[in-house]
């Protein structure tokens, strides 16, 4: 069974998360108390834990959020996943994939100056709220 095994939020856009014990979701709006919450399509950004983990074989100190992601999955294939695809968190949240992948900053953005690389401008998902809630490792992500 896939599911969540981390969740991370920052106050500024650019800059590595820091994990919680949970995440709020509003609809339409994005994670409660995130940089990049807004109407807009880039709302909530997941990353494959198993993904994280080849990098880690590099940097065993990384911590999860260092690629500014909000929500890490586990067991869930995000590569193939299309825009338009629905992804159900628990009972309740229900988040639309509005992008793949995205550009990183020119000069290299902080993620890859810590990292070495940033695997999320590559494999990052990009997700609007349609149904909102509250999220937290251990919960289940089904593809709709």
């Amino acid at each position: 069974m896939a599911e969540i095994t981390a969740v991370c939020v920052s106050t500024r856009k650019g800059t590595v998360k820091v994990e919680k014990s949970a995440i709020e979701l509003k609809d339409g709006w994005g994670i409660d108390g995130d940089a990049h919450a807004g109407d807009w399509h880039r709302q909530v950004s997941l990353l494959a834990q198993e993904r994280i983990d080849e990098v880690r074989t590099i940097f065993p100190r990384l911590q999860n959020g260092a690629f500014a992601e909000n929500i890490i999955t586990h067991g869930i294939d995000l590569a193939r996943l299309d825009v338009g695809d629905k992804l159900q968190i628990g009972e309740s949240v229900v988040l639309e994939v509005t992008q793949i992948g995205k550009e990183c900053h020119d000069s290299g953005c902080a993620i890859k100056k810590a990292t070495g690389d940033c695997i999320m401008p590559r494999e990052g998902i990009f997700t609007r709220v349609l149904a909102g809630g509250r999220v937290s490792a251990g919960d289940t992500i089904t593809r709709l």
